[in-house]
């Protein structure tokens, strides 16, 4: 019996659903080579707008290699991150000139996230999600999906490879500037009142400098391995304090927590949010923790949020680590011995949870 259209157009739908989620990897590979490519800048130092050849010679292009790079382009274009016009005014087939989107405009500039995106598209990174489903036939108890393709924790990656620790830096750094600047902006309240500030685990303190910055009146300070600090700069108002959050906690009025509980399990968690309670005074002396990560479904009606929040669970798996709803979140403040929180959703796919004794 033919089949009929409509369930051959349901079947077409269907494949075409499988195929547009198998080749997503092209869009981030073809973002990748934009970065490497340095394409967003080719455009900004060209005023703006750039053909292929003057976007070519920024780039240092082979010539022969234009006709690819008119289909790298393309790509971009489709998935927003460039814009495309017809040099002529009538919109036929003239030249076409490629500008800057707001995507692409977040990779130049003083709130450029191009290191970020470079290191989550580097193939150390990449590289482990090939083995996904064999490392999901093994028993939890195994190595993580990192530790399985690279033979070290994520945390080692300094001595492995310092090219990529630091680059990793550098993308953290520039996260931190990017967000910080907008948590200043939309939720600095939090930061009133406070008379010191531990940022736990704050890398070269890019965070804890932008609050220090914005709240002269805050004793900042950082606490990091020692092999983190040893790199810290050293003019700052900033202080750099080496140590270990599984261990102890500095005292301080606040404890800020920037993207760190995601990379831990539930008894780890815990095990850093009470250190972080013994760190601070009592909630009615001001005492309070501030975390800034991802609480996945505080924004159920939009579709490509929920779609990011899941997809980075997925990705931090590959430390062991979590993105958690509130359930969740709620579920080991409370057993780290809080009495109360509140979540503040301000910050696109994360979020403010303020933790109080």
């Amino acid at each position: 019996m033919a089949l009929t259209t409509s369930t051959n157009q349901a079947l077409l739908d269907a494949q075409l659903e499988l195929w547009h989620t198998t080749f997503a990897y092209i869009k981030s590979m073809a973002l990748k080579s934009a970065l490497d490519l340095g394409i967003a800048d080719a455009i900004h130092n060209h005023g703006g707008t750039a053909t292929l050849p003057q976007i070519a010679s920024k780039a240092t292009l082979h010539p022969s290699k234009i006709a690819c790079l008119h289909r790298l382009m393309r790509v971009l274009t489709a998935t927003g991150i460039f814009s495309a016009k017809h040099l002529n005014d009538d919109g036929g087939d003239g030249e076409l000139a490629y500008g800057l989107t707001p995507a692409s405009q977040l990779l130049v500039g003083s709130m450029n996230q191009s290191p970020f995106m470079s290191a989550m598209l580097h193939g150390v990174f990449v590289s482990p999600f090939l083995g996904l489903g064999t490392w999901l036939q093994h028993e939890c108890s195994d190595p993580s999906l990192f530790e399985m393709t690279h033979g070290h924790k994520t945390w080692d990656m300094n001595t492995h490879n310092p090219a990529f620790g630091a680059l990793f830096n550098q993308g953290m750094v520039s996260d931190s500037s990017f967000i910080m600047d907008i948590v200043i902006k939309e939720c600095g309240d939090v930061f009133q009142g406070l008379s010191s500030l531990v940022d736990v685990a704050g890398g070269l303190g890019g965070a804890a400098m932008a609050i220090s910055a914005a709240f002269p009146s805050v004793k900042c300070s950082v606490l990091d391995l020692p092999e983190v600090i040893a790199n810290a700069p050293t003019s700052t108002p900033v202080k750099y304090i080496a140590g270990d959050m599984f261990d102890s906690i500095p005292p301080a009025n606040a404890v800020f927590l920037k993207w760190v509980l995601h990379d831990w399990e539930d008894a780890d968690c815990v095990k850093i949010l009470k250190n972080c309670k013994k760190a601070i005074p009592p909630r009615d002396a001001g005492g309070k923790v501030i975390i800034l990560d991802m609480v996945v479904g505080d924004e159920p009606s939009n579709i490509k949020h929920k779609e990011t929040q899941v997809i980075f669970d997925l990705f931090i798996m590959f430390v062991n680590g979590v993105e958690r709803d509130e359930q969740e979140w709620k579920k080991i403040i409370f057993e780290a011995g809080f009495s109360d929180y509140k979540i503040i959703h301000v910050l696109g796919v994360r979020s403010i949870i303020e933790l109080y004794p």
